[in-house]
């Protein structure tokens, strides 16, 4: 039996579907274009081949299309039924996936990566913070996350998938110089790993480097293909950095071009994040307000998610249905969160609500409301999903509504009280308070 990267037995009789299959993974790990292609391919080769049709199922799942997701992983589903364990296993997860139904999937994932630790498509799905953990709303997420990679990580020694994800999660955690050897380790072995260059981004916020972090993504990013899934993300990190360092034309350059693209290639809730997170924090920086950009983002964001239920993605609606200022509606989504939460069908809590209802109030300068709503969520910040670097942008208001609320030593204390390392406070303002 023919046998995939990881040294994982594949149920087909054709060499070339290996082969693409293999490649596809390659390209699917690493967030470059063709998986799909790969897939396909494979497919045509071996049109019983489950494997194929899972990991295809898994790329459409990606970029938002359901459907084929859906009907991608029930063909892996039945053809996996008269294979091996392991692949029924392995089918059984995308299902879940596909189907909507993240907690599930997660458990299907510990179970399976249990028994076979080298199945890093399955593991993919929740090595990171756009994750099955990393969105799983559960407070602990982030300890979760470090714990399920440092579980593999025997199974991986020396491997620079597995080295790419456990990075992040030991930096996001403070351990920077174990996350840079792993890193440096990975960018060595696959120097095309979009996922790599991602930690080294957060690194590089992390320990106060935007000189360093502009140089290196730049230059990271001069050979990534356009078509390149993160090509947006790694892009909103540059701008990011940029940022910091007053440099927000360039920023705004790299919102049109890539993070906020017509042509995103990415998932919608990285763009919607990336597109919102980053208009936000510019007026924060005290750059003025861009109305045109702001009304394409709101349609986008209820476009793509026009119910509540997906943390990750809500928060960010809630800053563009502030700015949008239509109250009702604003207060009416925050009301379906609490009605969710009360009912144990939003994971994240109720907290959700209460931000929403804060960056509303902190949006028609009701700073005190903002206040109160912010101090409340901040310590479970971790359970609405995304890194330190972008939950910085809660901080970031609460520290702003402070300011103008005439109230520098609460703003101080709150100062006092971030973690060591990212450098400077892009908030206007915040100069003063040194």
């Amino acid at each position: 039996m023919m046998r995939d990267r990881y040294g994982l037995p594949v149920s087909t009789a054709s060499q070339t579907a290996r082969e693409f299959y293999v490649e596809g993974c390659h390209r699917l790990l690493t967030l470059y274009p063709g998986a799909l292609a790969d897939f396909d391919h494979a497919i045509e080769s071996d049109p019983h081949f489950a494997l194929a049709y899972a990991a295809r199922a898994r790329v459409l799942q990606l970029i938002g299309d359901v459907p084929g997701a859906q009907a991608a992983a029930a063909r892996a589903e039945d053809l996996a039924a008269r294979q091996t364990e392991r692949e029924k296993s392995h089918a059984a997860v995308f299902v879940h996936l596909a189907n909507g139904r993240p907690d599930a999937a997660l458990t299907a994932v510990r179970a399976h990566v249990a028994q076979w630790p080298r199945d890093a498509v399955v593991a993919s799905t929740a090595a990171n913070q756009t994750g099955l953990i990393g969105t799983s709303g559960r407070a602990g997420r982030e300890q979760d996350q470090l714990d399920f990679l440092a579980s593999l990580a025997p199974h991986y020694e020396g491997d620079w998938w597995l080295d790419s994800h456990y990075a992040i999660a030991l930096s996001e955690l403070g351990h920077w110089r174990e996350a840079r050897r792993r890193i440096e380790r990975s960018l060595s072995m696959e120097p095309r790993n979009a996922f790599a260059a991602h930690s080294m981004a957060h690194l590089q916020y992390e320990t106060g480097e935007p000189e360093t972090s502009i140089t290196f993504l730049r230059g990271w990013l001069a050979d990534y293909p356009p078509g390149g899934a993160f090509r947006g993300h790694l892009s909103w990190h540059l701008a990011l950095a940029l940022l910091g360092e007053g440099r927000v034309e360039e920023g705004f350059a790299l919102y049109e071009d890539a993070f906020a693209a017509e042509d995103y290639p990415g998932p919608k809730v990285v763009k919607l994040m990336d597109a919102a997170s980053y208009l936000w924090r510019a007026e924060l920086a005290g750059h003025p307000r861009e109305e045109a950009r702001w009304r394409t983002v709101h349609k986008f964001a209820h476009q793509a998610f026009p119910r509540p239920g997906m943390a990750y993605a809500d928060w960010h609606v809630a800053l563009t249905d502030a700015v949008a200022g239509d109250a009702d509606a604003a207060e009416a989504r925050a009301q379906e969160l609490l009605d969710l939460a009360s009912t144990g069908r939003y994971p994240a809590g109720s907290g959700m609500a209460a931000l929403a209802r804060g960056v509303a109030a902190f949006e028609r300068k009701d700073y005190a409301a903002a206040i109160a709503a912010l101090v409340q969520v901040l310590p479970e910040r971790e359970r609405f999903s995304g890194s330190r670097a972008q939950l910085d942008l809660l901080e970031f208001t609460l520290l702003k509504a402070y300011l103008e609320s005439g109230r520098p030593e609460d703003a101080r204390q709150l100062l006092a009280a971030r973690r060591p390392g990212p450098r400077g406070i892009p908030v206007a303002g915040a100069e003063a308070l040194h």
